[in-house]
């Protein structure tokens, strides 16, 4: 597939939407942040954003709902929970939502510290903080995806993070983005246009057993 095709958009794509839909996601990632709390299991994380996901009357969620605490937050999208633990006092946790708003594809997640742990409150602030000079890079530079994912590993290794290369981004659209067949932004050889990627950081520690994840579109 050519690069152009790979940037191929349906009949009914509006970038205004696509920004609505990210915004909708970010609600949702708030919200949850917010309500969990040491003591809860990842279980109840998950049934607790598919309520609010329903209340808020999203269309769909397009990927499943992922909730990563303790180790598991160095599990990859496609790798499963060990077990369903609980949060501790001295914790970190992350949110991975996908979920279609009038037809276009939200995709937002982040990573929060609970309790007094400063490694794992770096972590979570980290991986926020390179995907701002990710996204920078890309604005200043018209990077390629594969560019800006070099520079990421680049600036992880620099600010004493190890980055997690099989996390590459990837497309969104009016729903369903799959037809497309993009591929990883990270394997993307032009620059990404705006409003159809999502750029994915994770990250985990250089010694300890765990990491964070910090995703948003490309805007």
């Amino acid at each position: 597939m050519s690069t152009s095709n790979k940037q191929a958009v349906g009949s009914s794509y509006v970038l205004e939407q696509m920004q609505l839909a990210r915004e909708r996601t970010w609600e949702v990632v708030d919200r949850v942040s917010r309500h969990i709390e040491p003591g809860m299991r990842e279980s109840e994380a998950i049934a607790y954003c598919k309520d609010v996901i329903a209340e808020l009357g999203a269309d769909r969620i397009w990927h499943q709902v992922i909730v990563r605490f303790g180790e598991n937050t160095l599990k990859t999208f496609k790798q499963r929970s060990d077990g369903d633990p609980v949060l501790q006092e001295d914790d970190l946790f992350f949110i991975d939502l996908g979920i279609v708003w009038n037809g276009h594809e939200g995709d937002a997640g982040a990573t929060y510290a609970v309790g007094h742990d400063d490694d794992m409150a770096a972590c979570a602030s980290a991986a926020r903080t390179l995907f701002d000079e990710v996204r920078r890079h890309w604005e200043a530079t018209r990077a390629s995806g594969s560019a800006l994912y070099a520079f990421a590993e680049q600036r992880a290794k620099a600010l004493g993070w190890r980055l997690n290369l099989d996390i590459k981004g990837h497309r969104v659209s009016d729903f369903p983005h799959a037809i497309y067949k993009a591929g990883d932004l990270g394997d993307f050889e032009r620059c990404p246009d705006v409003g159809l990627w999502i750029l994915e950081i994770q990250i985990a520690h250089p010694t300890r057993p765990f990491g964070a994840f910090y995703e948003d579109l490309l805007v």
